[in-house]
């Protein structure tokens, strides 16, 4: 069980430092190299952003669990 939740736990971190690295940046970054400049001239908030805002959520939501979960789990 641990090492499950521990597995979860390093997938939720790579996704969410992924996740955070697309994001759309004041001075663009990563994500400009993925399109995200182009999208920036057509609206403020677009279908895709909005997506990766919801699954950032998720993301960071499962990671806590995780985190917590490990933590009950591995007290003495």
């Amino acid at each position: 069980m641990t090492i499950g939740i521990s597995i979860a736990l390093m997938l939720a971190s790579l996704l969410m430092m992924l996740l955070i690295l697309l994001r759309k940046g004041k001075g663009g970054g990563l994500s400009d190299l993925f399109g995200g400049g182009f999208s920036s001239s057509f609206g403020s908030s677009s279908v895709v952003e909005r997506n990766l805002d919801r699954l950032t959520v998720i993301t960071g939501v499962l990671w806590f669990v995780c985190i917590i979960a490990l933590g009950l789990l591995l007290r003495p």
